[in-house]
């Protein structure tokens, strides 16, 4: 059983919130698609694919989309403009249902694996240690012993941001100095948190994509040094990604899951951005599960991904 995993009015009011600027722009896009048309036709569809790629879906989710209406459309013969908001939310969840893009419980922590170990990965500028610190919030909140890792080294301002991160939370920050071995301040992490008998440990890399191959090796080092404490570490290796870059977060995916083994996706900055849509075609090309969306920059504005409240709160009720 995961924890955080209930959706309720506020939760909802949130989610319709942060996703009203794309939801907008969307909805834009889709009145000038069908202006003039009684019923949903090769022009209406051929509009469509332009609003869902300008919308951040992405060429190939798109496709498959405007696929699954020309089927739809065939089948019942006549559609028309007004049902086809209803159907292409229909459609978007049922893709994303078929994909094994289940609605997301958060991270589900076993009995016998303790401390349960959270590896973060994300370009800079992500939000990856604000995401971190909201996560600590949360484990905090549901009663979890948490310690933080600032195996970011290389940034002043990543560590000292976990450290004020680990002060509001209430939760303890490992770091070592500026320039250390990041592997050394996982091991140090891990340690400490096992002594201290934590339920959770995240630990914070650094981001820097310019050459893939020292990432890699950088990442694989901090994995095999974790082992060494806890054997099954990490359990989750979580990358973050920016929404609001859309087709740019969709190449830190490749990037990312090419350089190490990537479980599970929280996309941020969703609240900012027109460019929402790129969560489905996320979801869809990558078959990671998204664990998260980021909504805001409040602490509680860090939410579990539900696809059906997802594509109702873009697509409308």
């Amino acid at each position: 059983m995961g924890i955080f995993n209930f959706f309720n009015k506020e939760k909802k009011e949130t989610l319709d919130k942060g996703l009203s600027k794309t939801k907008e722009s969307v909805f834009s896009k889709l009145t000038r698609a069908v202006a003039g048309k009684s019923k949903v036709d090769d022009d209406v569809l051929d509009n469509l694919e332009e609003v869902l790629i300008t919308s951040d879906v992405g060429v190939e989710t798109t496709l498959k989309i405007i696929s699954r209406i020309e089927k739809r459309v065939a089948k019942d013969k006549y559609v028309n403009t007004k049902e086809l908001t209803t159907i292409l939310r229909d459609e978007i969840a049922d893709l994303l249902t078929e994909n094994n893009t289940t609605d997301s419980e958060g991270f589900v922590l076993p009995d016998n694996a303790k401390p349960y170990v959270i590896m973060v990965v994300g370009v800079n500028g992500v939000g990856k240690t604000t995401t971190i610190g909201k996560l600590a919030y949360q484990f905090k909140k549901a009663g979890k012993n948490v310690y933080l890792g600032a195996a970011d080294t290389f940034r002043a301002a990543a560590v000292e941001q976990l450290v004020i991160w680990g002060e509001r939370v209430g939760v303890p920050v490992v770091k070592q100095k500026m320039g250390s071995d990041p592997a050394s301040v996982a091991f140090d992490t891990l340690s400490s948190a096992k002594a201290n008998n934590a339920d959770v440990v995240i630990i914070d890399t650094a981001g820097r994509l310019h050459n893939k191959v020292n990432l890699m090796n950088e990442l694989t080092k901090i994995k095999n040094v974790m082992k060494k404490v806890v054997p099954d570490a990490p359990h989750e290796v979580l990358l973050i990604l920016d929404g609001s870059t859309g087709q740019n977060a969709f190449e830190q995916a490749k990037q990312f899951t090419a350089a190490t083994e990537v479980n599970a996706l929280a996309i941020t900055k969703l609240d900012g951005t027109a460019k929402g849509g790129v969560v489905i075609g996320i979801s869809d090309h990558f078959h990671i599960p998204v664990k998260y969306i980021g909504l805001g920059e409040g602490i509680e504005d860090l939410q579990l991904f539900n696809k059906k409240e997802f594509v109702d709160s873009l697509f409308g009720e």
